[in-house]
């Protein structure tokens, strides 16, 4: 006689009119409300349906895992990374952190790996959220974005940074004290398309006549060095920098010092993310600033709640410190 069919977890999702990634969740009571969760097992209960070993051992969360992935070459990012990974710890599930630098190509690939890592879920900083890898993700993993929203993934979770409150504060703030030239410095590589903050900055920039120099740059303090260089050598010569993280800004402190170049006197400078060496360099760093803790919050109930908001917007903090200036002889 030929054995029954084992059923499967799309069969079980059918029947509970769900989609196998709700289901999955429910089966492992990770996800859902307790009534949702309830249903969906006494419905395998009686389908005859048994977990592999794997989803076995996974069940209730005990060795749930999530990928944190992101460009961590800068201090604010690195933070966040960290605190993520603790906050999903006190949950109960397991991390793992990958690093993609400011590479399209090396975002890609770790997304590739989700499927073959048995992670649920994944928080990702995207390096370049309009790309159409997003798509290829499998269903059942999670996808939750922090920062910007994934164009070919739109079922994604989001927790958003109102980029364009901090930008178009940056700008006027720039305008106000005469500045006319704005070098940027972004946290992107040549290969990367336009992120939708250097496009804000294009974009504001242009509406309000200020000139706007780009230079891309990796994340680290001594890339960042040498692209601000280039900015600073050119002609003509900015009188201030935005740049869209800290890590960038201590990159340009670092070219302004090696061109004898005065802050704020010569050249203006304004970060991006508050992080903890930004009041501290000389002259402080004028900067915005995070409530990172409900941001991780935000970010964690994505993963862990089936009933949370889709998406969640921050707004930054602008903090005005010693690092921009007047224009000299403006």
């Amino acid at each position: 006689m030929n054995e029954p069919k084992r059923p499967t977890l799309r069969d079980i999702a059918l029947a509970a009119g769900l989609s196998k990634a709700a289901t999955s969740y429910a089966l492992r009571g990770l996800r859902g409300s307790e009534k949702t969760v309830a249903r969906v097992q006494a419905i395998a209960r009686e389908m005859g349906w048994t977990a592999d070993p794997v989803a076995r051992a996974l069940a209730g969360g005990r060795s749930s895992n999530v990928a944190i992935i992101g460009p961590l070459g800068d201090l604010w990012r690195q933070g966040l990374a960290v605190m993520l990974s603790e906050a999903l710890h006190n949950r109960g599930m397991f991390s793992a952190i990958a690093n993609v630098d400011t590479s399209p190509e090396r975002e890609q690939k770790a997304l590739r790996t989700l499927a073959m890592r048995r992670v649920d879920a994944a928080i990702v900083l995207p390096v370049d959220p309009s790309a159409g890898y997003w798509a290829d993700v499998p269903e059942r993993i999670r996808l939750v974005s922090v920062g910007d929203a994934l164009l070919h993934r739109p079922v994604a979770r989001t927790v958003l940074f109102d980029n364009e409150f901090g930008i178009g504060a940056a700008l006027r703030h720039l305008e106000g004290l005469g500045h006319r030239s704005v070098g940027l410095l972004a946290p992107s590589l040549p290969s990367t398309p336009g992120r939708p903050a250097q496009l804000l900055v294009e974009r504001l920039g242009e509406e309000m006549g200020l000139s706007v120099a780009v230079a891309a740059s990796t994340s680290s303090v001594s890339g960042a060095a040498q692209a601000a260089t280039v900015l600073l050598t050119g002609s003509p010569r900015p009188t201030a920098l935005l740049c869209l993280s800290d890590s960038l800004a201590f990159g340009a402190y670092r070219a302004a010092q090696s061109l004898a170049l005065s802050i704020p006197g010569d050249i203006s400078i304004l970060g991006f993310d508050d992080s903890e060496l930004a009041p501290l360099v000389s002259p402080a760093l004028t900067t915005f600033g995070w409530d990172e803790s409900s941001i991780v919050a935000a970010a964690i109930e994505a993963v862990m709640n089936d009933d949370s908001p889709a998406s969640v917007s921050f707004r930054p903090e602008f903090l005005v410190r010693g690092s921009t200036g007047p224009v000299q002889g403006a």
